[in-house]
């Protein structure tokens, strides 16, 4: 139903005779989203080797896309696909396979993942559209309310944490805040822990009072704190970070889940320093698990992202207000956390050796005051670690016996990690807390959080650990 090129369509042919691989007869095939006809495909590449001359005498073949029943269809069983079920002896070759097997797009045979780069998706006419409005044909109808490649990011994790469904946004905080939103309702209360990363109380104390929502604040384990405040509130939701940033707490996840529930109280715990390689918080109880993706899942310090795993009417009320938000992670960045997942396992044991190690060497070390990591027997909550933990993590904070200036010339002579905020990925970093994230508080305000000026916090990457080792050691010699 194509005309034949004229002089006038030249500049339209070329755009169209470019999205097409010249060095391949192979058919483009989007398998669970669309099928180009193979016989047009092979007909036109054929017409275009054999015209050297040019592409003015070339006519367009009409190439004809057949819209699948389901936009990316993908089976909650993972039986049912050829892979197996999550457990503690196949992580890696879950972080590798999962949500990749079947159901996702493919292009030319592809191996990896191709990214999806659009904004929008079309129609062939009205009468399929509405069929999308009553539900009877798939698509994503528009990028913000999902991605072939992040669906792809979706399926895996959702099954990396044994859930029911899985979102993903444009960062931990995006998926932190977008969580609060949809589950706590105008005047309702919520309970979270003292220790956590900064921006997540500055959300919490500055901009839910503005809907008339109140917080119980207590520390990670204060168990009749936390029963008090079920007891005395209709709290609608637990949030805590488990381990905390920065002092790696922990809170019994099956003890706190049990009693939230028997109040009706919806339980999310952001597990980013813990991956659901170390600790899957949804078989503990948990209604939900947050990450931020940034970190431990995409691994390469190159990216942002985060994520939400749950029940699937919880996520689902997530997602809608995370539709109207928008806080959409593009799909580029979602090919770089798939890429990530496929080491997390790998990735997450050398961390974990790392990160013990190196905590055993500096609590015996003269010069540190004290050592926060779970894995050490003399960490506060470490037997409820050891219950729910499989590692504990690459990351570990300690307290130089020294002051504010002379901890920060502490890590200005450590020479192999870089001194920056974050943590999980492959490279080690190490900060100080008061000056990186507290600086523009008082000293009065920074106590009141236990946000001490020698206190560090040191990510370990996948380094070996000799020259980690080595490096924090000749950086104490200096001080």
């Amino acid at each position: 139903g194509q005309q034949p090129v004229s002089p006038t369509d030249n500049h339209f042919l070329t755009k169209k005779k470019n999205d097409l691989p010249e060095h391949s007869l192979r058919p483009f095939r989007m398998s669970s989203m669309f099928a180009l006809s193979t016989p047009a495909v092979r007909s036109f590449l054929f017409q275009k080797r054999r015209n050297t001359r040019g592409v003015s005498s070339v006519a367009l073949p009409r190439m004809r896309v057949v819209r699948r029943s389901k936009a990316v269809t993908c089976s909650k069983d993972p039986q049912a696909r050829g892979q197996q079920p999550v457990s503690p002896t196949n992580l890696s070759t879950t972080s590798v396979h999962a949500g990749e097997r079947g159901g996702r797009p493919s292009v030319a045979d592809s191996l990896t993942t191709p990214i999806v780069q659009t904004a929008t998706y079309h129609f062939e006419n009205t009468e399929q559209l509405i069929a999308y409005q009553e539900g009877r044909f798939g698509s994503y109808e528009y990028g913000r309310y999902g991605n072939p490649t992040s669906k792809v990011v979706e399926e895996k994790l959702r099954i990396l944490e044994n859930a029911e469904d899985c979102l993903v946004s444009a960062s931990g905080m995006c998926a932190a805040t977008t969580m609060l939103l949809a589950l706590v309702p105008p005047n309702g209360h919520i309970i979270t822990t003292t220790d956590c990363y900064r921006r997540t109380r500055q959300f919490i104390q500055t901009v839910l009072p503005k809907m008339g929502i109140s917080t119980t604040v207590v520390d990670p384990s204060d168990t009749p704190g936390i029963q008090k405040a079920l007891d005395e509130h209709e709290v609608s939701l637990f949030f805590s970070e488990s381990p905390t940033n920065p002092y790696l707490r922990c809170i019994d996840i099956e003890l706190i889940s049990k009693m939230c529930h028997e109040k009706g109280t919806v339980v999310c715990i952001d597990g980013t320093f813990a991956t659901p390689i170390n600790q899957r918080a949804i078989a503990l109880g948990a209604d939900l698990v947050l990450h931020s993706a940034t970190k431990y899942l995409a691994g390469h310090n190159d990216v942002l992202a985060g994520a939400l795993c749950g029940s699937k009417e919880l996520v689902e009320q997530v997602r809608t207000m995370h539709h109207v938000l928008g806080g959409v992670v593009d799909s580029h960045a979602s090919y770089l956390v798939l890429r990530g997942l496929k080491t997390l396992s790998i990735r997450v044991a050398r961390q974990n050796e790392n990160g013990l190690k190196l905590a055993r060497c500096l609590e015996a070390h003269p010069k540190i005051e004290r050592v926060h990591y779970p894995g050490l027997e003399s960490h506060p909550e470490h037997a409820i670690a050891m219950k729910q933990m499989t590692g504990f993590g690459g990351v570990l904070s300690f307290e130089v016996k020294a002051d504010l200036m002379t901890t920060a010339k502490f890590i200005d002579s450590c020479k192999l990690p870089y001194i920056a905020p974050s943590l999980g990925g492959v490279e080690t970093l190490i900060e100080q807390p008061t000056i990186v994230s507290y600086w523009d508080q008082t000293p009065e305000y920074r106590a009141s959080l236990g946000i001490k000026d020698n206190l560090v916090r040191f990510a370990c990457g996948v380094e070996d650990y000799d020259d980690i080792e080595a490096d924090v050691l000749q950086a104490l010699d200096q001080i």
